[in-house]
Parts: C-alpha cells; structure tokens; sequence
C-alpha cells in the first residue's frame, strides 16, 4: 500500500495504490492524514490503483471524510476499480462519499 500527495492547482490528490487491509490501515490513515493541512483545499482521493481494501480502509476513508467535513473542506473519491467500486456501494459509502470516474472529473466538481 502507498499513498503519494499530488497538488492539481488548488486541489490535493491523494493517489492510493495496492491493497489496504487490517495489516497496513494505521499506515493508510497516517499517510492520508497528510491531505488535512489545514490549507481548506478541496481534496480528491483516486482509488484507481487500489487493488482491495478491507473494512478497516473503508474506517481510514470515513474519518478522514468526517475529519474534512467539519473542517469544511470538499471530499470526492474517483477512479475506483470495479471491485472497489461494489464495496463503495455495497457498503453504503456512496451514499456518503461522491465517487467520480475520473480525476479530472473529481477535480472539477470540487473545485465548482
């Protein structure tokens, strides 16, 4: 599992890669804890590398949903892999979180 940080003009892009599941999900909400800066940039976080993730990442993306949300600060994900994309919906979290099929998409949203 990696998470690189990537600044699309004003919008953070927390890129996910691999596998997320109990084993590394402290390290998962570590890394994505870097995308609260404190700035109130819109941020995006692209699963379109991410090849599994487990209840415990689905935990990791919900805090930092809730974390950015009272801080006022647009949240979308984009680009899940089908897999993921069922677990999103499976789970009720595309009811919470707005997925968006591409990063250029999400970026406009949030930045709309």
């Amino acid at each position: 599992m990696a998470v690189t940080i990537e600044r699309e003009g004003s919008t953070l892009v927390a890129v996910a890669s691999g596998r997320v599941d109990s084993a590394n999900a402290s390290q998962f909400q570590e890394e994505l804890g870097a995308v609260n800066d404190g700035s109130g940039s819109a941020v995006v976080l692209d699963l379109g590398g991410l090849s599994y993730i487990s209840s415990a990442g689905l935990r990791v993306i919900l805090m930092v949903a809730k974390t950015l949300r009272s801080a006022n600060t647009n949240f979308v994900v984009c680009s899940p892999t089908e897999p993921i994309r069922e677990i999103f919906e499976i789970s009720g979290f595309s009811q919470i979180i707005p997925i968006h099929n591409s990063k250029d998409e999400a970026v406009a949203v949030v930045n709309s």
